[in-house]
């Protein structure tokens, strides 16, 4: 077995670096699109253009950095790395709460993109196993408690901005990705100059299936990231007074963030009895259909029940489609698939901010079921000669 760039003094602490910061990340999250509202001095639809840049940018520039920073990982001191990204998003997160204006809000969330993504060196690492069915269970490990993060976070966060206010919310935010930074530097083994490399044996990356999964995770993840960007505007027309629309979106996050947990729990274990041919796009072709019926619910509950189960159809795919590549393609290409889930959460804001400003939340909704319905023949030939059901 080739040696794996985080050999873990406790084999659940990089799961738990993964959850602390993907945590903090949703925490500070939940509340921009709000913070964004009441400091902006625009009107409705220029504020809703900014919100989803704001929102977005990070993972518009981490989508080219990705890729370079998986290739670092492999090559170099992938500890180090994780360190200096958690660090330097918590100083970040300090930035964002001395912002007073929305330029100023732009460029330091442009400097959060510039740092990169943590989690390209926890996949990287996932898929140093010699046997697919243990990379598959890595992958789901850290997957996991990402979303696990995900689903604590946004509730977490909204009750904290609602009262302690916005700005002390963001410094909370930086403290726990300190603190993160602090556990991954006692908790990982340095395993710096090129520990990480790869055996030369290793099969040669097949570029056209990493842009087949690329495009698979960018429109999956496009239909989950896209929803918190516009809760301020869709919230009130589905019956929730104005001033309980920054918590009762949190309690929706949360919600959604539930069924997305699900789903990564399930995913190795759908992978093995369906298969991925079957599994992939039946799963693509559901969730999508569940967003377009986000256009017909009229109330809260009705809303929130279609976004559990469409959540819960698309969380399995990152994980199923990463393990996949993972034990055979090299960092870059982990870091290009992974970049494509980080750019879903820069289309997503745009594609619904840009639709919602002038036109619909209809129109939005099923834009992005179009947009996944659209991957459902690529996925089914492409992975129409995968091996099924990997043990």
């Amino acid at each position: 077995m080739a040696p794996i760039p985080f050999r873990l003094r406790d084999r659940h602490v990089l799961p738990l670096a993964m959850f602390f910061g993907t945590f903090s990340w949703s925490f500070v999250y939940i509340s921009l699109p709000f913070h964004i509202h009441r400091i902006s001095t625009w009107d409705e639809v220029t504020t809703l253009a900014w919100t989803g840049w704001i929102l977005g940018v990070p993972n518009l520039v981490t989508v080219a950095t990705a890729p370079f920073m998986g290739g670092l990982a492999e090559r170099g001191n992938p500890k180090f790395l994780y360190v200096l990204a958690q660090v330097l998003q918590g100083v970040a997160f300090l930035g964002m709460a001395a912002a007073r204006t929305l330029p100023e809000l732009l460029v330091v969330r442009l400097a959060l993109g510039l740092i990169g993504a943590s989690s390209t060196f926890a996949f990287v690492s996932a898929g140093r196993s010699a046997d697919p069915a243990e990379v598959r269970r890595q992958v789901v490990a850290v997957q996991s408690a990402m979303t696990v993060g995900q689903v604590i976070g946004p509730l977490a966060g909204a009750i904290a901005a609602a009262r302690l206010g916005f700005r002390e919310s963001f410094v909370v935010g930086a403290a726990i990705l300190l603190a993160c930074g602090a556990l991954a530097h006692w908790g990982l083994v340095d395993l710096g100059g090129g520990a990480g490399r790869r055996q030369a044996t290793a099969v040669p990356t097949r570029w056209a299936d990493v842009l087949v999964v690329s495009l698979i995770v960018l429109a999956g993840s496009a239909q989950v990231f896209f929803l918190t960007a516009i809760l301020p505007q869709i919230l009130p027309p589905l019956g929730v007074p104005v001033e309980r629309t920054l918590e009762i979106g949190g309690l929706l996050i949360f919600a959604s963030g539930v069924g997305a947990a699900l789903g990564s729990m399930l995913a190795s274990r759908l992978a093995e009895i369906v298969g991925d041919r079957r599994l992939i796009p039946g799963l693509l072709a559901v969730s999508s259909l569940f967003v377009v019926a986000l256009a017909m619910a009229r109330s809260l509950w009705p809303f929130g029940v279609l976004r559990f189960f469409q959540v819960l159809c698309i969380a399995p795919v990152f994980p199923v489609v990463v393990a996949r590549i993972a034990q055979s393609a090299g960092g870059a290409a982990i870091g290009v698939i992974n970049s494509a889930r980080i750019g879903a959460a820069f289309l997503g804001p745009v594609i619904a901010t840009s639709l919602l400003a002038w036109t619909s939340a209809t129109a939005v909704y099923v834009a992005l079921g179009m947009l996944g319905l659209a991957c459902v023949p690529l996925a089914r030939m492409r992975l129409g000669g995968a091996r099924e059901g990997r043990a």
